[in-house]
């Protein structure tokens, strides 16, 4: 047995013994399990980026809030939206068929967003992430993979088109849908 089926059967046991509460969002980053609840802010802006992407690319596999494993030390990612090259592409589930990841922050794991979970994307050459934050207004894309990082940011403020038309993509995303928190 290789280390990537070793680490596989590592986070399988760890996602079976797992009881995540209605309303609940679980993954594990390198290695520590995350529960998170689901805000009607996060499913707005997942369900716009879902809905914009979806109709661009209807013979893709279209993921919300499903496992993907990706490189790094027991890395189980359920990402808010996930693009796969294939609709055909079943379970499980493999970092090397995603063309595109999108994370909403929620207050309490965005430093996985923008840490770990970015290094884990690049080291996966997925050749576009985006994260949706909030609490910043903002958006923030990043291409280019290579290594544990991207070479290229791209940072647009709530109510502006992410330009993602020269990605794989293909696409303006409109933001001015966004909601922001209340505080």
């Amino acid at each position: 047995m290789d280390a990537a089926d070793a680490g596989k059967r590592v986070l399988d046991g760890m996602f079976d013994r797992m009881t995540v509460p209605e309303g609940y969002k679980a993954e594990i980053v390198e290695g520590a399990v995350f529960m998170v609840p689901q805000t009607d802010v996060h499913w707005q802006i997942t369900w716009g980026i879902v809905a914009q992407v979806g109709a661009r690319h209807p013979d893709k596999g279209l993921l919300s809030d499903v496992r993907v494993d990706y490189p790094g030390p027991l890395n189980g990612f359920a990402s808010d939206v996930t693009l796969l090259a294939d609709k055909t592409t079943r379970e499980p589930f493999h970092h090397q068929d995603v063309e595109f990841v999108a994370e909403v922050i929620s207050k309490g794991t965005a430093h996985n967003d923008y840490g770990p979970k970015k290094a884990a994307y690049a080291r996966a050459a997925v050749p576009v992430y985006l994260i949706a934050d909030p609490f910043q207004g903002k958006c923030r894309l990043y291409t280019q993979p290579e290594g544990r990082e991207y070479l290229s940011e791209l940072s647009v403020g709530f109510g502006m088109d992410v330009d993602m038309t020269a990605t794989p993509l293909g696409l303006a995303l409109k933001t001015d849908g966004f909601p922001r928190p209340r505080d």
